[in-house]
């Protein structure tokens, strides 16, 4: 009975020693943690993706005024007839050509005001003017637009001049997002390990991160916070951009 009442004060010393320096581990784990709070890194992150068109359009529009309505529809439609008989030449089919409904304007009136020299006139202008659209699918989107500028060509050779154009679709940004988004985090991740290592520190998790608006240039098309980033010469390439910024902590 003695021994056991010897040692009682024993067990209860080291249990106080252990719940002591169990307290002071997460005393100190605390003040750690809350120290690194303070500790962080922001770095960017950019990602380039180049998109290459899924399909290309060329479209042929032409158009004709004058005041006798029946007559200068006729020119459209023989305009129409000798456009399309020459695409079925070349290759395309009746099927693959499109032909969109004739867009007649009728200003309801012969003159309008115009300025000349200090004074106003009144200049007689054509009353109605029809207009024709006509658009093909090209078969190979890298060659259309040498393929339209060839037609083009050989239009105004026939005396049949179209204001020919090249449209392109790409993907759809949502189908490209994902990967962007993580090549940007990639690369903001990198910058941080390298400003981490610098700082004979390690890099930790992210704090904070806001992705930045996801940007498109091209030959045709030039977003103005596309950055410096040179855009594609190809007709058929949209580069996309986005630069992503995060805050790492750092331990």
């Amino acid at each position: 009975m003695e021994n056991k009442s010897a040692s009682k004060p024993i067990i209860l010393g080291v249990s106080i020693l252990l719940g002591l320096l169990g307290l002071g581990f997460c005393i100190f784990k605390g003040l750690k943690t809350f120290s690194d709070k303070d500790r962080v890194v922001t770095v960017k992150g950019l990602a380039e993706m180049n998109m290459t068109a899924t399909s290309a359009t060329i479209s042929l529009n032409f158009s004709f005024s004058g005041d006798d309505l029946q007559g200068i529809i006729k020119q459209s439609e023989d305009r129409k007839n000798a456009i399309v008989a020459y695409l079925n030449n070349i290759g395309y089919a009746k099927n693959d050509v499109t032909i969109d409904d004739v867009d007649v304007t009728d200003r309801q009136t012969y003159y309008e005001t115009r300025w000349r020299g200090n004074e106003e006139i009144e200049v007689k202008i054509d009353r109605y003017t029809v207009r024709q659209s006509l658009s093909v699918s090209a078969k190979d989107v890298k060659t259309a637009e040498n393929k339209a500028g060839q037609i083009n060509m050989d239009l105004i050779g026939k005396n049949l001049t179209s204001a020919v154009t090249t449209s392109y679709a790409f993907p759809e940004l949502n189908s490209i997002k994902p990967q962007l988004i993580a090549e940007s985090t990639k690369n903001a991740r990198v910058a941080g390990e390298q400003f981490a290592n610098d700082s004979q520190a390690k890099l930790g998790k992210i704090k904070t991160a806001s992705q930045g608006q996801i940007t498109i240039a091209g030959k045709y098309y030039y977003e103005e916070d596309a950055g410096n980033s040179d855009a594609p010469k190809e007709p058929y390439i949209q580069k996309a951009r986005v630069v992503s910024t995060i805050v790492f902590f750092l331990e």
